[in-house]
């Protein structure tokens, strides 16, 4: 029989790792093409040999998504296979519609045929929108679990937007280790607060490599999800966080409603922040679609180096990229800071972006107060770099989960805001692990 032609659109993550685990080795399908979207500069790469297997000894190519349709009609292709996160159900659907008015199947993947089986218990911490709260619920995950004497080990969901070849499985121990692997600012926000806490972390393009490799000296994986994708691996507590500041999008975007309804355990973030009625809100969505799902109430407080640093200045606020762009935030926690310590002027950041800084302001039309930490590659770390130093500010407030004037040279003083999750009440996080792992 003919092997199926298919195409995967993706954005440098969940689309790899549906090639490896399903498509790979897989004789009844013929994968022609990777799309790629969401991150700048990820296109018109190709998927090396290393990683495609005997099915594709030349490797696969990777194209922008908006040239899909000729390569539909060019390749003859009989299925597109959706594969990226945090995009409305609504712009899902225009999608699916746009890929069936070539004359394919538009096709979604689902955990049964996409999750691997760990040898060693799994917690996985995922999300409804990118930006509700992954990172500081894995650190804590992470100090409950290693306060019970067990060894954590922290697989992130992936980020490879390097050499795919050489991003095959990357273990980060140190500081140093960011250098070695040559990572993006978008990467090190995510592996840095794990490493300064003493956490290994292992993350690339191969996520059964990167689980074999882990589990030789993991008592326990913690499974750091990104945007708002569920697990790569089948978890054994699922937590999933929901946002109050973005109500009703817990069923509003795919694949967040998916976790949702998955989860052993909500955690409700940010309710120190959020409106009453936004709480409950999502309170009362939580217990209509997964009424056996624990929920837990959290706040994300925060914490600044000086904030006397802020107070009567003008102030420039630099915040986690994904969260703004991906997330749809208008705000984050340094724009919160600045508010609270009584900055005299947040500035206005886009009439002095230049280069991809600049488009992504074009492209990210809500964002106006805050400047989004882009850093995919070293041009655009350059722009970045440019774009904060071109500001006259008194001082910079970063919201970044790292320490970003080790990566780019900031001018003028800056103050670093961090965040740590809080639960509020009962049930705590501390109470879901008590029998953990047994």
């Amino acid at each position: 029989m003919a092997r199926k032609r298919v195409i995967i659109m993706g954005a440098a993550g969940r689309d790899f790792h549906n090639f490896n685990v399903y498509f790979r080795d897989n004789d009844e399908y013929e994968v022609v093409a990777f799309t790629a979207t969401q991150i700048p500069g990820i296109e018109e790469r190709r998927y090396p040999p290393v990683l495609t297997g005997k099915l594709y000894p030349k490797g696969i190519p990777i194209y922008p998504e908006d040239i899909l349709p000729a390569l539909v009609k060019e390749h003859n292709i009989e299925q597109v296979i959706f594969a990226y996160s945090d995009i409305a159900h609504l712009d899902v659907m225009h999608l699916a519609s746009w890929v069936h008015s070539m004359g394919a199947d538009f096709r979604f993947m689902g955990p049964a045929t996409t999750m691997l089986k760990s040898k060693k218990p799994v917690v996985a911490i995922c999300a409804v929108r990118t930006g509700a709260g992954k990172s500081q619920t894995s650190r804590r995950v992470v100090e409950i679990l290693r306060q019970k004497g067990l060894k954590v080990v922290v697989i992130r969901h992936p980020m490879p937007y390097g050499d795919l070849a050489e991003q095959i499985c990357q273990r980060f121990e140190t500081l140093e280790d960011l250098k070695k692997h040559k990572t993006t600012i978008e990467e090190m926000e995510e592996y840095e607060p794990h490493i300064d806490r003493g956490a290994v972390v292992y993350a690339g393009v191969d996520y059964g490599k990167i689980l074999e490799e882990a589990e030789k000296e993991a008592d326990v994986i913690v499974f750091d999800g990104g945007n708002n994708d569920f697990p790569f691996y089948v978890p054994d507590i699922h937590i999933v966080i929901a946002d109050p500041h973005r109500a009703g999008h817990e069923v509003m975007y795919h694949p967040g409603e998916t976790n949702l309804r998955m989860a052993d355990v909500v955690i409700i973030n940010k309710v120190d922040t959020a409106e009453p009625e936004c709480i409950e809100q999502v309170r009362r969505t939580t217990r209509v679609v997964n009424p056996r799902a624990i929920i837990i109430d959290a706040a994300s407080p925060l914490f600044v180096d000086n904030p006397e640093a802020i107070r009567g200045k003008r102030a420039l606020v630099i915040e986690d990229g994904p969260t703004l762009t991906h997330g749809e935030m208008e705000i984050g926690a340094g724009w919160v800071a600045a508010e609270k310590y009584g900055a005299a002027e947040i500035i206005d950041p886009r009439p002095y972006a230049v280069g991809s800084i600049k488009e992504t302001f074009e492209k990210f039309s809500h964002l106006s107060e805050i400047l989004p930490a882009m850093g995919y590659g070293d041009k655009q770390v350059k722009e970045l770099e440019q774009t904060i130093n071109a500001i006259d500010a008194d001082v910079v407030v970063i919201g970044t989960p790292i320490d970003l004037g080790r990566v780019v040279k900031i001018n003028t003083p800056s103050v670093r805001v961090r965040y740590e999750l809080q639960e509020i009440g009962k049930p705590t996080l501390e109470d879901v692990f008590k029998k953990f792992p047994k």
